[in-house]
């Protein structure tokens, strides 16, 4: 008797839907009720159990400030952002053949800052920021290899400890950002840092999901980049440091084979744009492609 009453529930709550004007929240909200009313049938869910759920969502929430995104960290943790990035790419392009070939997509993350200023090509963005400089180049192409020129690349990422200018208290400039514009040729060039791994922030509700969960909370080495262009699909991307730890278990599951990048080591000296190096610096070197845009 009890799994009659609970379908139908599911279905009366469903038919409240009927006169919404909304085809597409229609289908969401069909779809959401049903899944959530069949997940709590199916582990048999206690009201203590839907409480501590609630109370969750609120410390969430709670947590969330103007530079703070604990509701991102959530999604991000729980595997979430990756697969709505993983269809919106495919959705976007033209065919499935030319989404093949274009550069893979990863998740935003909690610590975007739009705005950031536009540099010179081969400007040094970390100037003010600790860690070990590190020069990186590439081209971007469309799918055919063709340079793009006039694609913006917005960049950023932490310092050398992996600790982001939205996390220092007080810190109101941007550290380590910029966006650039790629040349005819379809190149960018850029000194900032190598990135290192880092973990998460733990001291909000997701923290507590993670050590409940018994993961650990870090993140691989990384740099972050969105390309945008008219006509084609945007991406926002990393470059992932190869070898870095954690490179296999990322925490917010984002690595992306393709993104793997060998950063090389290199001792003092002129750099690859005729900059005289007087410390170790590294050099990574990524070509990027855009897929035409669904028309």
């Amino acid at each position: 008797m009890h799994q009659q009453e609970s379908l139908q529930l599911t279905q009366t709550v469903i038919e409240r839907l009927a006169d919404t004007q909304d085809p597409r929240f229609k289908v969401l909200m069909t779809v959401l009720i049903t899944k959530l009313h069949e997940f709590i049938r199916e582990v048999d869910l206690t009201p203590d159990e839907w409480m501590a759920a609630i109370e969750f969502l609120t410390k969430t929430g709670q947590t969330c400030t103007e530079k703070r995104q604990e509701f991102i960290l959530l999604s991000d943790t729980l595997g979430a952002s990756m697969q709505v990035v993983m269809a919106a790419q495919a959705r976007a392009s033209a065919t499935p053949v030319v989404a093949a070939a274009a550069t893979e997509a990863t998740v935003q993350g909690p610590y975007y800052w739009a705005g950031a200023p536009q540099r010179e090509m081969g400007s040094n963005i970390a100037q003010d920021v600790a860690g070990e400089p590190a020069y990186y180049a590439g081209r971007v192409t469309d799918p055919q290899g063709n340079p793009m020129s006039g694609v913006v690349l917005d960049v950023w990422s932490g310092d050398g400890e992996g600790v982001y200018d939205m996390q220092v208290e007080g810190q109101t400039e941007m550290l380590a950002r910029a966006r650039f514009v790629t040349d005819a040729d379809g190149r960018y060039a850029f000194w900032s840092i190598r990135p290192s791994y880092y973990p998460i922030p733990m001291d909000g509700p997701v923290g507590v999901m993670i050590k409940k969960i018994g993961q650990h909370p870090n993140r691989p080495g990384h740099i972050h980049f969105k390309l945008s262009a008219p006509g084609y699909v945007d991406i926002t991307t990393h470059l992932f440091v190869a070898n870095s730890p954690y490179i296999d278990s990322d925490v917010v599951f984002g690595v992306r084979d393709s993104l793997i990048v060998d950063f090389h080591y290199q001792n003092p000296g002129a750099a690859p744009d005729g900059r005289e190096m007087a410390t170790p610096y590294w050099c990574a070197e990524f070509d990027f492609c855009l897929a035409p845009a669904r028309t």
